[in-house]
């Protein structure tokens, strides 16, 4: 399928707080209550619009143990975009996020934008972490922030989106090279009907 760009995403954060099924119901509209635990990396794709561009997300669900964290980091470079999530029903997967955070500025780039996502917002009577600090942590760190339910599908688009349209303003403002793919950006292929398929394949596909 033809699209204008292509972005990177990575979703990081402690084992059980839900990054399997972000992924899932982001990029299938599905939801498992069970899911096996993440080995390495999980990988969905996702078509969306921004201003009339039709953008290709890659994302790269990261494992949460220790024991894969030397894998993970891996997925670091070159990402456009960050999902850091928690459970607002674990205070300790909250705790942990200035680790993860720490970690994704380190072995990642600058320029990755990084949206704090507290799910299971369909659990909030047996919340531990409230909304107000969790928004006082974006700010320190100068992360958007944004509670989710991957079970109800609450906000789930609008993460992934609302961080999409955060990379193509840094496009559109020139902050960010999109012939630079350690940015986690990479032009991508719109078709136009005065040219064949071939010649497009020639000239822009071969930059993916």
């Amino acid at each position: 399928m033809s699209h204008s760009y292509l972005f990177k995403f990575i979703i990081i954060g402690d084992i059980g707080v839900g990054k399997s099924c972000l992924l899932f119901r982001f990029t299938d509209n599905s939801f498992k209550p069970i899911h096996d635990i993440t080995i390495g990396v999980e990988f969905g794709i996702k078509f969306i619009n921004i201003k009339n561009n039709r953008i290709k997300l890659h994302i790269w669900d990261t494992a949460g143990q220790e024991t894969f964290r030397s894998i993970t980091r891996s997925y670091y470079r070159g990402a456009a975009g960050a999902l850091l999530v928690y459970d607002i029903t674990k205070r300790e997967t909250f705790n942990h996020l200035a680790t993860w955070l720490e970690e994704v500025r380190e072995h990642g780039n600058s320029n990755t934008i990084i949206t704090l996502v507290g799910n299971k917002s369909d659990l909030a009577k047996k919340r531990v972490v409230s909304t107000e600090e969790a928004e006082k942590f974006a700010k320190e760190n100068g992360l958007m922030f944004m509670e989710v339910s991957a079970k109800s599908s609450e906000n789930i688009e609008e993460a992934f989106v609302k961080t999409a349209e955060s990379i193509y303003k840094k496009i559109e403002d020139g902050d960010v090279g999109v012939l630079n793919e350690t940015h986690g950006i990479k032009v991508g292929c719109v078709l136009d009907n005065h040219k064949s398929h071939s010649s497009l394949g020639r000239s822009c596909c071969s930059l993916m």
